[in-house]
This record gives C-alpha cells, structure tokens and sequence, in this order.
C-alpha cells in the first residue's frame, strides 16, 4: 500500500482501532486510484510480464521505475505459443523506456502480423514499511503523502462525500463536488502520470 495504517491513523490522531478495516480497506481504494489516474502500476512488482508489437523497438513499461529485464519472448501463432529470445541488445532509458536495438521480428506472417511479442521485468516503487534493496527507488514522499491526505480527507467526510455546500433553509440546496480527488493531490499525481505516445 503507498501509505501504512499507523501513518494515516497518526495523521487523523485515532488512537481506537474501530475503523482500522475502515482506513485499511481505504488506502487499498486510494492505491488502486493513483495507479489508474498515473496510467502505471506504483508498486514494486517483480516478473511483470507485458506484451507488445514484435516490430516496435519502444516499450513503454507499464510498471516503472524499471529495474531489470529478465527475458523477451515472441508469439506468431497459438500453436507453438511463446519462445524465449536470446541475444536481445536493449536499453532502459530514464528507468521508464526499454529501447531494442532492432525489432524482435520484423517479417510478416502469414497471418499478416509481425506477431506478439512479450517482455519480462522487475520495476516499481518500494512501499513504505519496507526497506528499499540497492538499486531499488522507495515511493516518493510527495506520493505518500497524496495518499495520506487523501484517505484522511476521505475518512473525515464520509458521510458527505462530494458535498461542498448545503443550504438547509427554504428548501433544499445542496452543491457537490465535481471531482473526489483534493486539488492538490491531483496535481501531484500529474506529476507522476504515464503518458501515452
């Protein structure tokens, strides 16, 4: 998770375990909303495999920062399924683009494809509550603490969610907020955001 229970109980100065499922179950909702709001999984993750174009030479990870690459496997029919590829000269530039030097097949089949191609890898962001090995980046603070003020935010109003205003008097009037993210935690997430080419 990007941020550990104690960190958002400390946070909220709940010292009573009543809502411990409650903040638990909070944080899982919120890591699985950064990873889709960055457009990448966060989280270290090892032996991610991660198909692509046998013809491309730019492999955008969809977990990174990229630690290593174990192996690269091709696909031109189901039949004879995947094949391990050796040889493979590659480059991870920035910890984010796995470069080829060439294309893993470049001719066309008979199925009028260069076929599916298939690369595996470690990457990610060590969580907190874990002590990041050499050449393994922990989590930004500037994530975790997104996500600490994002749940502490949420638990705080989770009997109005989205209400910014209400006018009890003469009727009823009640805004709600257009988005469920704080301001300034979406700009954080854009800041770490994947961007497609």
């Amino acid at each position: 998770m990007l941020t550990q229970l104690s960190t958002v109980k400390t946070r909220l100065a709940l010292t009573v375990t009543d809502y411990d499922g409650l903040l638990a179950n909070a944080i899982r909702a919120i890591c699985d909303r950064f990873d889709k709001e960055t457009n990448r999984t966060l989280a270290r993750t090892v032996a991610v495999c991660q198909d692509f174009d046998a013809s491309d030479t730019e492999i955008l990870p969809r977990c990174y920062p990229v630690e290593s690459v174990t192996k690269f496997e091709l696909k031109s029919n189901e039949t004879d399924g995947w094949s391990e590829q050796t040889g493979v000269h590659y480059l991870i530039r920035r910890q984010c683009v796995i470069s080829l030097s060439a294309p893993l097949n470049s001719q066309l089949s008979t199925l009028n494809s260069t076929g599916l191609a298939r690369v595996t890898y470690t990457a990610g962001y060590v969580l907190p509550g874990d002590t990041p090995a050499a050449g393994q980046p922990a989590l930004p603070d500037d994530l975790e603490h997104a996500a600490v003020e994002q749940v502490a935010y949420w638990f705080r109003n989770r009997d109005t969610t989205g209400l910014i205003r209400s006018w009890p008097h003469d009727g009823t009037y009640q805004a709600f907020l257009q988005s469920d993210l704080l301001l300034e935690v979406r700009a954080v997430l854009k800041r770490h955001e994947r961007l497609a080419l």
